[in-house]
């Protein structure tokens, strides 16, 4: 595949409403280079470079210069209109034009008023492709007047009461700055108690006597004019209760003097504004000042509330002392109630401020230039929004477009101007102006219709070189129209280039991302379209890097001494390398101490001005390296050591160059602390969107103290430094002084943006929003965009605040959209945002898959088939595939309601899988169905089928009884799981001699309807083994195994139970057993008291430690150690003891209590006294007891030793 480069185009289907906006990005994409010599030969309609302001108040003193700037293929020529007639310049003695330009110039300095000229102008530059117009220029001269004579008479107030003082300036232009002074040109002071309204007048809450002066002026600066104009001085006296008393005592009795109290105190009321409530009007963008001024006695504090919402943080401010409430970038959202109360100890009032904002056009998308070929297809595409909303009307070279001569290739719809087939008569100007009754918006888009054949701009032969790993580009900057593809070849043959390898960028240049040796070579770039092709040859050398093979040490050495730094480079052969040696990233001083030979750099006689960083720095035309290494100078005679530790923060930051984008800050370094700072970290904080939390900003070398930052917009930044050195990091310096950047639109767009479908009718659009500092801007909202991706609808699109998600309702089931979603915020939008791909919500399938096969493998294991669904009947994201099977029920079961089913998922478009674990000899059912998103589709038709037989599990249970001298009867239940119909069972058998060998072997067949079998004429008193399974036409089963014995002669079982059943033997285990329990207890009462009881006494008087047995010629007791001593405290009794030493017996199975002497072997008597032994089934795997028993030796075990 080689690699191209495709125009961007698409042809508009007659009769039918394109896809506006996807053209509009597409079509925009053919730009005319500004390249010098190609500007030479092609024509481009006008375009209006530079104008002066729409509301333009010139100074009556000087000239009046009207700008207007454009630029175009053959220039353009220009003309004026003047309060929408033809203004002819040639008429007037005081008006010129610049040559080259349409900027006019009134020289009304030698003669003329500038009121002779006010009015609105609007200039047109035309040339043969069409006329550009600029904005209406109302031209105003600026006014400054005089304060009309009046006189003003002195004020007298008692102490306490309100007071304003008008200021009423002159009606200017612009209007005037309103102060306060004094005769002395200073400015009054202000509190809570005295402030400027915003209508120039002084508010006096409550008057007191250092109020008294003559000299209240009020001054208004016009600054156009750099005029001020001053209002008579007013004169106020405040006089005390006394004085009032001593003023009118001639007239007054005694009764009708006033208190000694100065005046009364009383509620707030406010002086302004007036009533209730009042409404304030203002324009989105602007800054919304509220203003309430309150009297009263004390002085009211002023507080304020938005009702129903809050204030927004990042743009209110209070000014005047809080008694005026501003919001800067005021927006739609900030309409609503705003309430001011004014409070003191005597009560409160309040006042209500229905705020309305209403909004002058401003841009959602301005029309931009279109550059097309002939019988190409494009859009103009003009939107704006205000409030009201504007109306959008066109223009073409200047004239209203219903009465410009009709082009048949243009079609206008609403906001849209839709171009098809254009010709190259159809190039021209238009102007797009949207107004409503707060301002208009004007921009003009041309239409240039070129037809050219492809032109490389880049030079022929350019040598490009590179450093092997680096990337490489390769430039081919073309122009055509229509637009040429560009293809790039390698090598004489001309081999393509693939773009598995390579990045070809939409200017041409071809990117090798990753340079090797290989890569060196001819590249042609060839660039077509339909009216002809061009090439070009280029040249790329890739070369070794240059590499530092041996870096200079650090280095310790003591004044006086010589110390040598070595650097050995290696580069490529065909260039040529410069080795230099820096000291601190400086020159070597001039001294003859130091000298540079190839690879060395020497310092003799070193001092200690000498210590610093000494840097090996070698130098290619294509690149460079370095390397550093430190020099510590220290006194020859040992002194102490010093103190390293990590250096102190800096101090004294301080903010310069302050641009909106930029910022250069200063610092002063703290000490080192013996330890050479190696670098500065910067780090700021926004303490608009995230108080208190501080981020990396940058760091520089630690021999600098300053840096250039970079800023973002709409950000209150803070900075902080820390230095580092070798041992670590300092703690961070005071923060400097905060400084907010400038608002500018976003410059990226949310991320994560996807689109699923929580309900099948509609789109959840969701994305992860800009944080605060990205958003570059108060109004952070969003532009959700959608449109189906097989349709032909436009775009639809929607402003949403700042959420993180919209749901589009309404939609088809699991249809694919295209999405996108862009930041716009106060100022404008981010960049043209991705578009990615998303579905609508998903449904439960349709359809069941079909054709549904089964395929029995073995009585376990079987493989289903079915045939795939298709895939618009899915309604949704292929899950896979999920089998339903189950064992069909027997008669006894069908009753039963519930059915147990298994479920087996195949994940993806598997339409075969395999069913394990089923039992064999069974009847099942399945079916089939498609899963997706939402869940499982209807099932296909139940498929049946059968297993074949399996071998049987082993017997359930296998049980010996009633055996005799010579026979042994076996019992058994048949196997839980047959799998398969029973042939017969299978018995072997082998005896066990005392060695515990294994005799032969006997196999003997038994029909499958039996449960019980007798072995006769088997050998008494011996043990047998027992292998025993069923056995199906499908194989043998798994076996059980057993052992059991056969009995005695009758003589030795009855002196057996002879002994063990007389009142004797019972007797004497009875006393034997009290005995040992009086012993015990005397034990524990002489242990507990401290003494010897006579068993230790006699322990005592003998050499031998052991303690002799208490009956030698009788076994019942086992040995007997002493209980005092230390280190057997705590033992068990022997083995042989015929009880534990926690009084407990061993019992297994059996109730009787002789069994507790038993061979392990549930062992019981029956009623004659003969032994019987019983077995209960036994697998094979357990282990079987042995002949030693851990309990106590019996009759019953010395009797069963001699058989």
């Amino acid at each position: 595949m080689q690699l191209k480069i495709m125009p961007k185009k698409k042809r508009l289907p007659a009769g039918r409403v394109p896809l506006i906006l996807f053209l509009c990005q597409m079509i925009s994409a053919l730009e005319v280079p500004l390249d010098p010599k190609l500007l030479e030969d092609l024509v481009q309609p006008p375009t209006i470079t530079q104008q002066s302001p729409k509301d333009y108040i010139v100074d009556p003193r000087e000239n009046i210069v009207i700008q207007c700037e454009a630029k175009g293929k053959p220039p353009p020529s220009f003309s004026w209109t003047r309060n929408g007639t033809h203004f002819d310049i040639d008429k007037d003695p005081l008006v010129t034009m610049r040559p080259g330009s349409g900027t006019l110039v009134i020289n009304i300095m030698s003669e003329g008023k500038a009121e002779t000229y006010e009015g609105i102008y609007q200039c047109t530059a035309r040339n043969e492709r069409g006329a550009a117009i600029s904005n209406n220029i109302v031209i105003r001269p600026s006014r400054s007047p005089l304060w009309t004579k009046e006189k003003l008479e002195p004020i007298t107030l008692q102490n306490g009461q309100p007071l304003v003082l008008p200021c009423r300036p002159p009606v200017g232009l612009p209007p005037a700055i309103i102060f306060w002074m004094d005769n002395s040109f200073q400015r009054l002071p202000q509190s809570e108690r005295v402030s400027q309204g915003l209508n120039g007048d002084l508010y006096f809450s409550n008057v007191l006597p250092e109020d008294t002066r003559e000299d209240y002026i009020c001054y208004a600066r016009f600054n156009h004019t750099q005029t001020i104009q001053q209002k008579q001085p007013i004169s106020l006296k405040v006089i005390s209760v006394d004085e009032l008393n001593d003023t009118i005592a001639a007239n007054l009795s005694d009764t009708e003097f006033y208190g000694a109290k100065s005046s009364r105190e009383r509620p707030p009321t406010f002086l302004t504004p007036e009533g209730n409530a009042s409404h304030k009007e203002e324009l989105r963008g602007n800054v919304l000042s509220l203003e309430c001024i309150a009297e009263g006695l004390p002085t009211p504090i002023i507080y304020w509330i938005k009702e129903d919402g809050i204030l927004p943080t990042n743009r209110t401010f209070y000014r005047n002392f809080k008694k005026t409430l501003q919001i800067i970038q005021v927006s739609e959202s900030d309409s609503g109630n705003y309430q001011c109360i004014a409070k003191n100890a005597l009560g409160a009032i309040h006042h209500t401020i229905s705020v309305t904002v209403k909004a002058a056009p401003y841009w959602i998308m301005a029309p931009r230039n279109l550059v097309l070929s002939p019988g190409e297809d494009g859009t103009l595409i003009c939107r704006a929004y205000g409030n009201p909303k504007p109306r959008i009307s066109w223009l073409t070279n200047g004239v209203p477009i219903e009465i410009a001569p009709d082009d048949p290739s243009r079609r206008i719809d609403g906001d849209t101007i839709i171009f098809s087939n254009v010709q190259e008569r159809s190039s021209a100007v238009y102007q797009c102006n949207a107004s409503n009754e707060y301002g208009y918006l004007l921009a003009n888009a041309f239409v240039n219709v070129l037809a050219e054949p492809p032109r490389i701009l880049t030079s022929e032969n350019t040598l490009y070189q590179v450093i092997a790993n680096r990337p490489a580009f390769l430039d081919c900057a073309f122009f055509g129209s229509p637009l040429p593809t560009i293809e790039w070849f390698k090598g004489a043959k001309g081999s393509a280039l693939h773009e598995d390898i390579y990045v070809l960028h939409e200017n041409g240049t071809l990117e090798i991302p990753v340079a090797q040796k290989d890569s060196t070579g001819t590249y042609t770039c060839v660039a077509r379209n339909k009216l002809g092709i061009a090439k070009n040859e280029v040249h790329l050398e890739v070369k070794d890097p240059t590499r530092i093979l041996k870096q200079p040490e650090y280095a310790i050495v003591q004044r006086g001494s010589t110390v040598s730094f070595e650097c050995k480079v290696k580069h490529d052969h065909t260039l040529i390398a410069t080795v230099t040696w820096l000291k601190d990233n400086g020159a070597l001083p001039n001294d003859e101490r130091f000298t540079v030979d190839k690879d060395h750099l020497v310092v003799t006689d070193v001092r200690d001005d000498d210590g610093g960083t000494y840097t090996c720095a070698a130098n290619t035309t294509l690149d460079d390296v370095s390397a550093s290494a430190e020099l510590s100078v220290v006194a020859p005679t040992p002194t102490p050591a010093p103190i390293y530790d990590v250096p102190n923060p800096p101090f004294d930051l301080e903010l310069t160059n302050q641009l909106d984008k930029s910022v250069q800050l200063s610092w002063t370094p703290g000490d080192d602390n013996n330890s050479p700072i190696t670098k500065f970290v910067i780090e700021y904080e926004d303490a608009m969107h995230e108080a208190g939390l501080w981020h990396h900003q940058a760091e520089v070398s630690g021999t600098q103290t300053t840096a250039q930052l970079k800023l973002s917009p709409y950000v209150n930044y803070s900075f902080r430094v820390m230095a580092e050195n070798s041992i670590g990091r300092s703690l961070p310096s005071e923060g400097s002084e905060q400084y907010l950047t400038k608002a500018a639109e976003p410059d990226k767009n949310p991320t994560a943006v996807e689109g699923l479908g929580s309900e099948p009718d509609n789109l959840v659009i969701t994305w992860k929003p800009l944080n605060g500092f990205e958003s570059n801007g108060p109004g952070l909202q969003y532009r959700v965009s959608w449109r189906q991706r097989d349709g032909d609808d436009e775009w639809t699109s929607v402003v949403v605040a700042n959420v993180s998600k919209y749901i589009v309702s309404g939609t088809p089931t699991f249809v694919p959209y295209l999405i996108k979603v862009q930041a716009l915020n106060d100022v404008g939008f981010a960049p043209e945002p991705a578009v990615v791909m998303g579905h609508s919500g998903e449904d439960l399938p349709m359809v069941a898959p079909g054709n549904v096969h089964v395929n029995v493998l073995n009585s376990t294991l079987a493989e289903v088939q079915w045939d795939s669904v298709p895939l618009k009947s899915i309604r949704g994201h292929l899950q896979g595939y999920r089998i339903y099977y189950w064992k069909a029920q027997s008669p006894s079961q069908r009753n039963r309601r519930h059915v147990e089913k298994k479920i087996l998922t195949f994940q993806g478009s598997k339409t075969h899988g395999m069913l394990p674990g089923l039992e064999p000899f069974s009847h099942y059912s399945l079916n089939v169905r498609v899963v997706n998103g939402k869940g499982e589709g209807p099932a296909s038709p139940d498929r049946a089928f059968s297993t074949p037989e399996g071998v049987p599990s082993a017997p359930s249970s296998l049980k010996i009884v009633n055996p005799t001298l010579d026979s042994l009867t076996l019992e058994w239940d048949p196997p839980s799981h047959p799998n398969g119909v029973l042939t017969e069972y299978t018995l072997k058998y082998q005896p066990i001699n005392s060695t515990h060998e294994l005799g032969p072997l006997i196999d003997l067949k038994i029909p499958a309807n039996k449960t019980r079998w007798t072995l006769k004429n088997l050998n008494f008193s011996t043990r047998y083994k027992f292998y025993f399974y069923a056995q199906t036409s499908a194989g043998s089963g798994s076996q059980i195994t057993e052992e059991a014995i056969t009995t005695m002669d009758e003589a030795m079982a009855s002196r057996q139970v002879d002994i063990a059943t007389q009142g004797w033997f019972i007797g004497l285990m009875c006393a034997v057993a009290l005995l040992i329990l009086i012993l015990l207890i005397v034990c524990f009462i002489r242990r507990n008291k401290g003494g010897k009881y006579p068993v230790k006494e006699k322990e005592d008087a003998h050499a031998d430690p052991e303690i002799q047995p208490m009956k030698e010629d009788d076994g019942t007791f086992g040995e007997y150690r002493s209980l005092e001593s230390d280190a057997e405290d705590h033992k068990p009794l022997k083995k042989g003891s015929r009880t534990p030493s926690d009084r407990t017996v061993k019992k297994e199975d059996s109730d009787d209590s002789l069994v507790d002497y038993g061979e392990g072997v549930n062992g019981q008597f029956n009623e004659d006294g003969s032994f019987i032994g019983q077995y209960s089934g036994k697998k094979e795997k357990e282990p079987v007891e042995g002949n030693e028993s851990s309990e106590a030796p019996s009759p019953v075990n010395a009797m069963n030793s001699f058989v």
